[in-house]
Order: structure tokens, then C-alpha cells, then sequence
């Protein structure tokens, strides 16, 4: 990884955290811009919070798929309001804790898109390395992460109960892979909520939880591909 692509990733987390600035509450928020930033128009009657297309676009002539390497950001002041909340140091959220937990869901993420695009009937999947004219690669993002209770390693036996693991929004951009032209992009909030009863949250309650959400994100993308490519409607 070189220093150029690291600044094009954290270029890109920050258009879109500033695009969740113009756009927050999603599909409830009325200054929903009609014209994003550069230039894609607001769709109406979508199953994601909003979505932005290129005008005129058809991506139906592309031949194929690759998928970038996800982003994961916290929601601003995640660490300090965790840390607020634990009197011990040993149970403080620290750096390290953050990456981890960055890193997993990153990966689950990334796995999630892969998976649906392989579901049979299979769409043609390539590495972003061979990506070229003819392949739309899909740009992920996972911003605004909110994990109610974090497992967090610390000596000792300690237990965090909720009745909500968090929330966190994807931020789905879908480009020309040879130009780098944005054609689609996708932000979609989501919240989990359990029972109102309290519930042991730790790493294993928290992926599931996690897994859920990225499910019906990647299924809901699956079914708007098929209904593209397929003209699957139902």
C-alpha cells in the first residue's frame, strides 16, 4: 500500500462524512440535496435511504464486478464517549480496540458484496488489480459506526448488557473502474435494535448483529443488479 492510495481512501471517507453532514437522517431528512456534489441526482422510491444516479447512465453493458477495500469510521467522539462511561482504565476503549474492531467489520463488509455478487447466477467477479474498461467496481464504506457495548480485551470478568448493539450507515459508491467515475452512489443508515429486554453484548451477539445489517444491505443491492441485469422485478 502506497502513500497515494492511502490518501485517495481517506479522501473519500471524508467526502463521505461530509456528504452525511448535507444528508443526515437519510430518506427522513428533507434537505436531501436533489444534485449531489458532483453532479448524480436523488432517486425517488428506493428500498435504500437515498441513492444518487449518474443521468443517463447504463451499466448494463459492464461486464463485470470488483470490490474495493471497505472504510470504517466511528462516529465523531465514539472513543471519548465510550471511555466517559468505564471509571477503570483497564476497561478503556483504546486505539488498538478501535482497529480490531475496523478491521473485522471491514472484512465482513467486503465479504458480504462478494458473496451476493457469487450467488447463483453468478455474476463475473474480478480483483480490483484486473479491473479495467467493462468492470464496475464497488467503492464500500461503512461511516457513523455507534457500537453500543464494544468487547474489549481487559483483565477480569465483565459484562455489558443493552438492549441495542448500535447503528452504523453504509456509504456504497459505484464507479467506472477504468475512468474512476462515480455512476451510483448509496447511503443507507441502519440501527439495530433487540427486545427491550436487557441482552449480554460481546463480540460474538455484536457480529451477528453486525452480519444482519450487512446482509440485507448486500441482498438489497443483489436485487436491484438482477432487476438491472435480469429484469427481475420480483
Amino acid at each position: 500500500m502506497n502513500i497515494r492510495d492511502n490518501t485517495v481512501r481517506a479522501v473519500r471517507v471524508i467526502l463521505a462524512t461530509a456528504s452525511m453532514v448535507l444528508i443526515a437522517g437519510c430518506s427522513s431528512s428533507p434537505t436531501a440535496p436533489e444534485v449531489s456534489y458532483d453532479g448524480l441526482i436523488l432517486q425517488e422510491d428506493t428500498s435504500f435511504g437515498l441513492v444518487y444516479t449518474k443521468p443517463g447512465v447504463d451499466i448494463s453493458a459492464y461486464e463485470s464486478f470488483a470490490v474495493h477495500h471497505c472504510e470504517v469510521a466511528f462516529r465523531k467522539n465514539w472513543q471519548r464517549d465510550q471511555n466517559n462511561t468505564r471509571r477503570a482504565t483497564s476497561r478503556r476503549v483504546t486505539d488498538s480496540d478501535m482497529e480490531g474492531i475496523r478491521s473485522s467489520l471491514a472484512e465482513l463488509c467486503e465479504a458480504e458484496f462478494l458473496t451476493v455478487l457469487s450467488e447463483e447466477p453468478a455474476y463475473s467477479i474480478i480483483s480490483e488489480d484486473q479491473a479495467a474498461a467493462g468492470t464496475l467496481l464497488l467503492r464500500p464504506n461503512i461511516i457513523n459506526l455507534d457500537v453500543a457495548a464494544p468487547d474489549i480485551s481487559s483483565p477480569g470478568v465483565s459484562r455489558s448488557y443493552t438492549t441495542e448493539s448500535g447503528e452504523m450507515t453504509l456509504f456504497l459508491e459505484v464507479a467506472d473502474a477504468s475512468t474512476g467515475e462515480t455512476l451510483f452512489r448509496v447511503v443507507d443508515r441502519r440501527r439495530n435494535l433487540n427486545s427491550m429486554r436487557l441482552q449480554w453484548s460481546n463480540s460474538v451477539t455484536n457480529t451477528a448483529d453486525a452480519k444482519r445489517i450487512l446482509n440485507a444491505w448486500g441482498q438489497q443491492f443483489r436485487e436491484g443488479l438482477d432487476r438491472i441485469y435480469r429484469g427481475d422485478n420480483g
